[in-house]
């Protein structure tokens, strides 16, 4: 079985291999042992105080398969973006140019840079290792975040984001970077986005506040904004079921699209429900299958046979209850893995 949980100082060397593995474009995992260290060190002080309001606190998360004894994914959110170092984004404006003269009437759109102090909740940093992106982890490490907003929402902001991965090739070459952020910061992008998590400040210095109209740009990096990376589209797809939608915001650096919800329209967080462990048995054949935490600050999360009974309570499997380290009496979240109808991929 495999369960989500959150990082410990332990888990840093297998959080560096996977910032390793994971290829350019996911600008939230960095592979920079020093960055990642105070990272998986602020979310192990998030974790112990569960604050009344968000402040800015951290949360990484790890997938881990308990018989392997081995990490092999990791997500993350923050519970309120900005702050002394801001939230930098591209609004995408249209606006309209017109020559009763001429009878000329033009709508133009333009990439507005957007400096947001006090922001909304971001979640990023989400990559397992190639072996387990099949059979549902994908699912359960993104979603099992959502169950951790559904028992603490008054930590987090009341709207989440997410900063899709924009279009990059196998090269790591970014058509829209190469249009636009090249040009002020004289740099590669790989390198951009890791001074961006040590460092914000470059960004306000370099790049300009003034318009920056996109039909000046070169086609090629036109046609890119707002559109993900083919390995991000299924991440996309998921979102959209849980409530996500596209915003007129886009990254600075590869263009790519800023989705938002409201915490509590998300779908995990709007249909899971509290239960009490009425029993464990060896197995439950025949249960529906759900995903499942505990419903404490030591966060445990996996997907598991689920038997609901006529009074609210729930029965667990064994190996379930070990996994979460929940006895009879305690309290579980569980929430149905799909949207009902939804159609779906494995992930």
């Amino acid at each position: 079985m495999v369960v989500v949980r959150p990082a410990h100082e332990t888990d840093l060397d297998a959080v560096v291999n996977l910032a390793a593995e994971a290829t350019a474009g996911i600008t939230t995992l960095p592979c920079d042992r020093e960055v990642l260290r105070r990272r998986v060190a602020q979310s192990c002080r998030s974790f112990e105080v569960m604050p009344d309001r968000p402040q800015g606190e951290v949360y990484q998360f790890i997938l881990e398969d308990i018989a392997a004894k081995r990490v092999v994914g990791t997500c993350g959110m923050v519970s309120k973006v900005g702050g002394f170092e801001p939230f930098y984004a591209y609004r995408v404006v249209t606006r309209v140019h017109e020559s009763l003269m001429l009878n000329v009437r033009k709508e133009i759109q333009e990439l507005q840079l957007v400096r947001e102090h006090n922001g909304p909740c971001e979640i990023g940093s989400l990559f397992l290792t190639a072996p387990y992106r099949r059979g549902g982890h994908g699912r359960l490490l993104s979603l099992s975040r959502f169950l951790f907003l559904a028992e603490h929402p008054q930590a987090f902001e009341t709207v989440v984001i997410a900063e899709m991965r924009g279009v990059i090739d196998r090269a790591g070459h970014s058509p829209f970077w190469e249009a636009l952020g090249r040009h002020f910061f004289d740099v590669e992008l790989p390198e951009a986005d890791h001074l961006s998590m040590v460092n914000k400040r470059f960004i306000a210095e370099l790049l300009p506040t003034q318009p920056i109209f996109i039909p000046l740009l070169p086609r090629e990096a036109q046609e890119v904004i707002g559109h993900v990376h083919e390995e991000t589209r299924p991440a996309l797809k998921l979102l959209r079921d849980e409530g996500f939608r596209q915003t007129n915001m886009v990254d600075i650096f590869d263009g790519g699209p800023l989705v938002s919800c409201r915490l509590p329209e998300i779908r995990t967080v709007r249909e899971s429900r509290r239960a009490t462990v009425a029993a464990i048995h060896e197995d439950l054949p025949d249960a529906e299958t759900f995903l499942v935490s505990n419903a404490r600050p030591d966060f445990r999360a996996g997907r598991s046979a689920v038997q609901e009974l006529a009074d609210g309570t729930v029965r667990l499997p064994r190996e379930t209850a070990s996994a979460l380290e929940v006895v009879v009496g305690d309290t579980v979240r569980i929430v149905s893995p799909r949207p009902k109808g939804a159609e779906g991929a494995s992930q």
